[in-house]
């Protein structure tokens, strides 16, 4: 912690010394000085971290001292410490900024737990700024998070269709974020200003006569016209309306030589599916001539399991998300909970992980994510394995 500036003021020499003998056993970088205008001097010229000032001091008190480094330096934590201390003068002291206010006597090792909290939370703050930058380079889709090798091919794909805009359709297990990313699709596309319509496909045509399916696959393109259709797990659409609505998709939108009697539609196709497209197809779960409305284009979405590089990166991103909607913050993830998060297989993928930030939140967990925070069958899992 050579580069973490301690500044501790006080006119009584003896405390200076001790605070200054105690610190130094930790490899802190302590600066001591008897009086507020040298305090003063000190902190023009050095980036200081921390103060510890004394409330009671001849010449600048505690509280003009807060004052002015907040004006100057408001990045650097103040924390008051006297005996004379007295409820308004802790009001007085937290309402100019002080981080805290402790009374003497006091215990020496409350002064390390204060700076080891200031020490993590700046080096938190100082991660997040490169975390974000980091972001801004790598991660062009919105919501989208991940450096790894899958996501960047994902990316590369989505940059190449920005011109044609094929139909897509977007395979991968629950939880990996397939809606998301078609979201993503339509808000990079020319059509962002227009509808993303979205269906759910275990309803759709449900309780319809055959003879009403076609007329209802043409209003569906209808009310996306220019815009985006987007189908949720297409393999549940069962087999009649597949039919129809591929004999509505050639007769409006991919015929060209269409009739006058038939609607002009103008719609892109945006399918996800749990399952793969290539099996449900050979068991007959789907229309060949269906899926080729929506298969110009096909993106694998991978599982978290298969690619756990990106896991710090989504934890920060959940963090700061819940951390911007929530009076409580929680700043990270202890190095023994971030160990097992990363070793565990995450069937629930993405959606799942996210599940353990947002259970943290409502946990009221203070700070820091801890073990004992994370849900009895991620803690149940770090317990097997090291059985195993």
């Amino acid at each position: 912690m050579q580069d973490f500036e301690i500044l501790f003021v006080d006119d009584d020499r003896a405390i200076l010394e001790l605070v200054k003998e105690y610190l130094a056993t930790f490899d802190y970088h302590v600066h001591i000085v008897d009086n507020g205008l040298k305090a003063l001097e000190l902190i023009k010229d050095k980036n200081i971290d921390v103060v510890f000032t004394d409330f009671k001091m001849p010449d600048i008190d505690g509280l003009e001292l807060l004052a002015v480094i907040k004006e100057y330096r408001p990045e650097t934590e103040v924390i008051m410490v006297t005996g004379h201390g007295t409820m308004e003068s802790a009001i007085k002291a937290m309402k100019f900024g002080s981080y805290d206010y402790i009374q003497k006597p006091f215990k020496l090792d409350i002064l390390k737990i204060l700076i080891d909290k200031i020490y993590e939370e700046k080096k938190l703050k100082q991660e997040n700024v490169v975390l974000k930058t980091r972001l801004k380079e790598r991660h062009r889709y919105a919501e989208l998070v991940g450096i790894s090798f899958r996501m960047q091919e994902i990316y590369n794909k989505i940059d190449r269709m920005d011109e044609n805009l094929p139909n897509v359709v977007i395979e991968g297990e629950s939880g990996t974020g397939k809606e998301l990313t078609a979201q993503v699709i339509h808000k990079r596309s020319r059509r962002s200003n227009k509808p993303l319509i979205m269906v759910n496909c275990k309803n759709l045509g449900k309780g319809l006569p055959e003879d009403q399916m076609y007329d209802h696959a043409i209003e569906m393109f209808k009310s996306a016209d220019r815009g985006t259709l987007f189908f949720d797990e297409i393999a549940d659409v069962n087999s009649a309306m597949q039919v129809e609505i591929y004999r509505a998709y050639r007769e409006t939108i991919a015929n060209p030589d269409r009739d006058v009697d038939t609607p002009v539609v103008d719609v892109r196709l945006l399918a996800a599916t749990g399952k793969s497209l290539k099996a449900s197809v050979a068991n007959h779960v789907l229309n060949k001539k269906f899926v080729s409305c929506f298969d110009d284009v096909i993106i694998q979405m991978p599982a978290l399991r298969k690619r756990k590089e990106d896991i710090c990166l989504l934890i920060h991103h959940f963090l700061n998300g819940a951390n911007a909607k929530s009076e409580k913050k929680i700043l990270n993830v202890s190095a023994d909970a971030l160990d097992l998060l990363l070793r565990y297989n995450w069937p629930g993928n993405v959606i799942q992980l996210e599940n353990v930030i947002e259970r943290a939140f409502a946990l009221g967990v203070d700070l820091t994510i801890e073990v004992d925070d994370l849900p009895a069958e991620i803690k149940t899992f770090g317990e097997a394995s090291k059985m195993g």
